[in-house]
């Protein structure tokens, strides 16, 4: 089991619309810059989050994206399933080909201990948990300022 980088833009495109206020929504290259991401490639992310139920999409004068619920009510298994696909984690983290619940690996029935213990934390971690560890690790510069103006970026990958 790897995650994509897929997985990683989801989680920091969706930490910076936890900081966003309620209610209101950003435009996906706003929330692309912010986070200092491929703005193409995020969009696609947004997008499947959104058909997932994880975010609300507005249109018209007013477009953008934002959570559909508090983010402290999304848990980090949810994202991550919504991402890399429901079967996440019931691919072997081992052998990817040729190891199924049908088949398993000699390590399979190893990584069914570890995967239950791993699904709960993750359902426990919620968006709330992932929004302040990353504020805590990598504190955003300016980040109420962000209304509409591009970041520059610093090569220690900080805004």
């Amino acid at each position: 089991m790897r995650f994509t980088r897929e997985a990683e833009y989801a989680l920091r495109a969706l930490a910076y619309l936890a900081s966003v206020p309620s209610g209101q929504v950003r435009p996906a290259n706003q929330v692309a810059d912010a986070c200092g991401l491929p703005g193409p490639f995020l969009s696609k992310t947004l997008r499947k989050l959104a058909r997932s139920g994880l975010l609300r999409s507005a249109r018209g004068r007013s477009r953008g994206y934002g959570l559909a619920r508090s983010p402290g009510e999304i848990s980090v298994r949810e994202i991550l399933e919504a991402v890399e696909g429901a079967d996440a984690f019931r691919r072997c983290v081992f052998w990817d080909a040729g190891c199924s619940e049908d088949h398993p690996c000699v390590l399979h029935p190893a990584w069914a201990g570890v995967r239950a213990s791993l699904l709960a934390n993750l359902e426990r971690m919620t968006l709330e948990d992932v929004r302040a560890a990353w504020w805590a690790r990598d504190p955003p510069v300016g980040w109420g300022e962000l209304a509409g103006r591009k970041i520059q970026r610093t090569k220690g990958g900080g805004p």
